[in-house]
């Protein structure tokens, strides 16, 4: 009989809720309680938790590493999947190993090369992967030379910051003056030239950005699976073309794939994405955390979380393939429970008052108002 595992989510994002579900429904029946900690009292992660806690606001790396091993000392943690501050957490890996806590992420070394686009880029080149033309900006002198290069080759030039994740700050460059255009119909992802060159030039914080080619369709994004042995238990891709999502196996995205997570060491659960520069992929970003779109792989038959919390506890899942490739599919939004009772913002230095239990006729998670020590209760969902 399979020995009950104890999972903490920091941070994270509305999606894994999905990642939760899947680790509930492994293929062993194996009992997996689950820890969850955000700064926004209504995450969905926290509803859909066994035990939750409010984390502390404003905390420093260090006091938050200090935070996070408190968490799994406290809960009994078997394995913790990081996602705020990883770099930071990684580097102190032997302290929660003493801890009995396995940390479901790659070591900090990857993790340092991946966190800034332009030392990846540099890096992934050496290793021959097909990477676009890129610039880093600081100033408007630099930004203005990037896009008229792009623009002489044929390109369409485009921004993001030089460290983030998610599309966070992700502009298209335009030559065309601001007008009405950009404001009539949704948001568009268009910023003039002129404005951003101005922006830069009046910025009060320093400017980091990488400037390239706006990359084509498909994007491509593999999720890989990868063990401390630096063996690669799998590799899916997953396509997006406008709403249209599918899956494929072709080696034009698989081999680059594995050849970048085995050359790097980039254990455990990462997505690499491509999209195409002309007729060729190329590599657009590496991620070093789950994706937030890796429970879709269960259209394939695939329960990737579960193996990768089987690999971070020494057991062997052995090779991850899909089952079926299936037909193309779409994405829609869907309710999830929240908790029914919401938390005040914490403040670390003035205590939150305690908020009663609220019972409820739903199987409780336990919710931990770390501000005050105490539990409150609230629904999980099925």
């Amino acid at each position: 009989m399979v020995s009950r595992v104890r999972v903490w989510l920091n941070r994270t994002y509305a999606e894994n809720v999905f990642f939760m579900d899947q680790l509930r429904s492994n293929p062993h029946d194996r009992p997996v309680e689950i820890h969850a900690t955000h700064g926004d009292a209504d995450s969905p992660v926290l509803a859909a938790a066994d035990t939750a806690a409010l984390e502390p606001e404003g905390l420093s790396r260090a006091a938050y590493v200090e935070y996070a091993l408190d968490q799994c000392a406290r809960h009994g943690i078997d394995v913790f999947v990081p996602v705020l501050h990883q770099a930071a957490i990684v580097a102190h890996r032997a302290e929660f190993a003493a801890l009995g806590t396995a940390l479901l992420a790659p070591p900090g070394e990857a993790v340092a090369v991946f966190h800034d686009k332009v030392t990846a880029y540099e890096a992934l080149r050496e290793q021959g992967v097909p990477v676009p033309p890129w610039w880093r900006v600081r100033t408007a002198e630099e930004l203005l030379a990037a896009v008229e290069s792009l623009e002489a080759d044929g390109h369409e030039a485009c921004f993001k910051p030089a460290s983030g994740a998610g599309g966070v700050g992700f502009r298209k460059i335009t030559r065309a003056p601001f007008s009405l255009t950009h404001l009539t119909g949704f948001p568009s992802p268009y910023v003039p030239l002129d404005m951003a060159v101005e922006a830069v030039r009046r910025a009060e914080e320093p400017v980091d950005w990488l400037v390239m080619p706006v990359l084509e369709q498909p994007e491509v994004s593999v999720d890989c699976l990868t063990g401390p042995d630096g063996r690669v238990r799998m590799a899916v891709g997953r396509t997006k073309n406008g709403r249209r999502r599918g899956f494929t196996l072709h080696p034009s995205w698989i081999e680059p794939a594995r050849r970048i997570a085995e050359a790097f060491d980039l254990h455990y659960l990462t997505n690499i994405q491509f999209r195409m520069l002309r007729d060729q992929p190329v590599l657009m970003d590496v991620n070093t955390r789950p994706a937030g779109g890796l429970h879709q792989l269960a259209l394939c038959g695939v329960n990737a979380p579960y193996a990768a919390v089987q690999l971070a506890l020494g057991e062997e899942p052995g090779e991850l393939v899909p089952a079926r490739l299936g037909q193309d599919y779409t994405v829609v939004a869907g309710p999830r429970p929240l908790r029914p009772v919401s938390l005040p913002s914490q403040r670390t230095e003035i205590p939150a008052a305690a908020l009663p239990a609220v019972p409820s006729p739903a199987s409780p998670a336990a919710v931990e108002d770390t501000t005050s020590g105490v539990t409150t209760t609230a629904n999980a969902p099925a």
